[in-house]
């Protein structure tokens, strides 16, 4: 029999990505999404109808425990959140309801309906913050710097609880930053990507951000999705970091970005206090050592080549959106 996969978060990049890489593997997929008339599926547009798709809120744990004891998952893969770190200081509340407790409502209905279900949580580079080590590993402290990064360490930390305390298969995946030219248009590689597009095909002149000196590890959600699935397969459930090991500037995103176009960035990129965080993480570099000997799994994609692969999936988005509206 096929094994059943529970996907909070279906239509965002991660969940996108990790449906289609179940289906691959012959799993029968289920994603669970917010009752809402604005639910966006362009993401999963091209394999909506080889997913199921049910209503379920992490605010809400009754309905939760219905969605799991209704699709009896094998395993359930949490990565819905509110994920965009800017928007967390206006709203922290909410960013605590549903990034933090919405973990231990999931984890609270799975210890209901099926201890025996694989429970990945996403977890997040964001909490080590203020980085106490470099690079980090599994074992460095955390010192978030947002409140979606306080609020991923309380669903970090409520996972490991549960996994101790009731011998649950509760895995965190650390993954560092992760893009694709599935990136939310709020998020500042698509952001860089999508305004690289627009100038490059004449639509507007200038791109602002925030401060260009900060570090990420970025790889490819594509490839990161693999070592989610992996961690699942283990007989034993413990915590990975997932990244590259490598570490580059937003100003060395933006030179590549540009440079693929034969454009200088330093003619249309305008630094603007806006786009400033209240405190800023700095340098983000993972050591994923554990990832590489426990779960065998390697980045696959390289940092000029999720750059460049941004940049041509905007052209062409670019590109087909002038085209209809001249029509």
């Amino acid at each position: 029999m096929s094994k059943r996969a529970l996907i909070t978060g279906l239509t965002g990049q991660d969940g996108s990505y990790l449906a289609e890489f179940l289906l691959d593997k012959g799993y029968e997929v289920t994603g669970m999404v917010r009752r809402s008339s604005t639910v966006n599926f362009e993401r999963i547009a091209h394999i909506q109808d080889h997913v199921q798709i049910v209503q379920g809120d992490l605010l809400d744990e009754m309905s939760l425990i219905d969605v799991i004891r209704r699709q009896q998952p094998d395993e359930v893969y949490n990565l819905a959140a509110q994920s965009f770190v800017q928007t967390s200081w206006q709203q922290a509340v909410l960013t605590g309801e549903t990034t933090a407790l919405g973990v231990t409502r999931l984890l609270n209905a799975v210890r209901e309906a099926d201890r025996d279900i694989r429970f990945y949580q996403a977890s997040s580079s964001e909490m080590f913050g203020k980085v106490v080590e470099v690079p980090q590993n599994e074992r460095t402290p955390f010192y978030p710097r947002s409140p979606y990064g306080v609020a991923k360490v309380y669903g970090h930390w409520i996972t490991v609880n549960y996994r101790e305390s009731y011998n649950l298969h509760a895995t965190s995946g650390i993954l560092f930053n992760h893009e694709s030219p599935r990136r939310g248009l709020e998020f500042v590689t698509r952001k860089i990507s999508n305004h690289v597009a627009r100038i490059k095909l004449g639509l507007t002149g200038e791109l602002r951000l925030g401060d260009l000196d900060p570090q990420r590890d970025w790889g490819f959600a594509g490839d990161y999705v693999e070592a989610m699935w992996l961690m699942l397969q283990q007989d034993k459930p413990q915590d990975f970091v997932v990244a590259t090991g490598e570490t580059h500037s937003v100003q060395e995103f933006c030179e590549i970005a540009f440079g693929h176009v034969d454009l200088d960035w330093r003619e249309f990129v305008v630094q603007d206090q806006a786009f400033m965080r209240p405190a800023e993480v700095d340098l983000l570099i993972g050591d994923a050592a554990r990832a590489r000997e426990v779960l065998g799994w390697r980045p696959r994609t390289s940092f000029r080549e999720l750059v460049v692969m941004m940049v041509e999936a905007d052209l062409e988005l670019v590109a087909q959106q002038q085209h209809q509206l001249s029509r």
